[in-house]
């Protein structure tokens, strides 16, 4: 395909409004603009797309693995590149493999692997999360509670290091086992802090924003909850206005009456978006596959452990839209919103990504009215067609 082409024939939607009869159009891997059809310029292809609905490429922070790897089992760069390579049919265009907790040299490596990617600019490669291992035994959900252990010295240079190394980096951690100087500390240094897999109170957790956290994991799962004179982190959540807030929107892990209170009550300009947590089934038949030497098992519509934990989700991120479309009740806009500007926002990348706008990535997802996936580009080349 030639350096610059229009994409025709489809609804565009830039992140904040729809365009009608518009071509989308794109130089060198990046938007350039959005232009009435008649004015594309002579000389410049055009692709049609057929009627469809062109979308800003999904954003997924949270992605333990996909194509039958796991990050944490294969911490290099083969398996970084067959996670982005899985999701991009289900419209994620960049995303953070995530690393949940685990040893000191596996974290090293997968920091490694993660730099490696980055100079190899993998498709839909953005940066990593880091799960732990700084988080609470008593929220540890399908976390080894063995390898949970206190944030150090020599763990915090080892975060400030590793975000010299990578695009983005996201470290989820629990109030209980990092202190809030060291949040400063790595806010600093270009970290984004999540706070999840904690049992803290709502004081406590929102002393950890002033402090520089501004990220929530996996809302209403592995934290402490709403109650009557006690919010939680749940609450903080919620009502703390730079909170950014990722959940998972597949009917199991928050319910749908919750998931709409929350979003009906969310204090801005921090938002609700979407994660995944997908593990290594998306894009396989597996029905079983292995973390930290634990049998996790899928099976109507979720993975759990022998015991019944919860261990990340069996979810892709178009299907998280079509359940706060069509189950929640939101406006598609908002959904891929949901799905691609408020991601990126929370992690600092909505200068390039989650909307079409002069200069952002040709990170495209062609959609069909019923909302399926029909077609992706990423930095303006085409990695999926349905």
């Amino acid at each position: 395909m030639s350096d610059r082409f229009a994409l025709t024939g489809a609804r565009i939607f830039d992140g904040a409004d729809w365009h009608e009869d518009a071509a989308l159009l794109v130089k060198d891997g990046l938007v350039e603009a959005i232009l009435p059809l008649g004015a594309v310029p002579s000389g410049v292809s055009k692709v049609e797309t057929g009627g469809r609905l062109l979308v800003p490429g999904f954003v997924d922070i949270q992605v333990n693995g996909g194509g039958g790897v796991m990050l944490n089992d294969h911490p290099d760069v083969a398996s970084i590149e067959t996670i982005c390579r899985a999701h991009a049919p289900f419209g994620t265009t960049a995303l953070l493999p995530t690393l949940i907790t685990d040893t000191p040299a596996i974290t090293a490596a997968a920091v490694a692997a993660g730099a490696e990617a980055a100079r190899k600019n993998v498709p839909g490669f953005l940066g990593l999360h880091l799960e732990g291992p700084h988080l609470s035994v008593a929220r540890k959900g399908a976390h080894d509670p063995a390898l949970i252990r206190p944030m150090t010295d020599a763990d915090q240079a080892a975060l400030v290091a590793a975000r010299r190394d990578l695009p983005v980096l996201l470290t989820t951690i629990a109030p209980e086992s990092v202190e809030p100087g060291r949040v400063t500390a790595l806010a600093k240094a270009g970290t984004v802090v999540s706070l999840g897999h904690s049992d803290t109170d709502y004081a406590t957790a929102t002393a950890f924003a002033e402090a520089g956290a501004t990220v929530v994991t996996h809302l209403f799962n592995a934290m402490s909850q709403i109650g009557n004179r006690e919010p939680g982190l749940a609450g903080a959540a919620i009502d703390t206005g730079n909170f950014y807030a990722g959940i998972i929107a597949d009917g199991i892990h928050v319910h749908p009456g919750t998931m709409t209170l929350a979003l009906n009550a969310k204090k801005g300009p921090g938002k609700i978006l979407l994660v995944t947590d997908a593990m290594a089934t998306i894009g396989t038949d597996m029905t079983s596959f292995t973390l930290n030497g634990r049998t996790i098992y899928r099976k109507d519509g979720s993975l759990r452990l022998a015991d019944g934990t919860l261990a990340g989700a069996d979810l892709d991120m178009i299907s998280a839209v079509r359940f706060v479309h069509r189950v929640i009740g939101l406006d598609l806009d908002e959904a891929l919103r949901m799905a691609s500007l408020y991601p990126a926002q929370a992690i600092g990348q909505a200068h390039r990504l989650g909307r079409f706008a002069n200069g952002t990535a040709a990170d495209i997802v062609g959609l069909s009215e019923d909302l399926d996936v029909k077609s992706v580009w990423i930095g303006g080349e085409k990695v999926f067609s349905a």
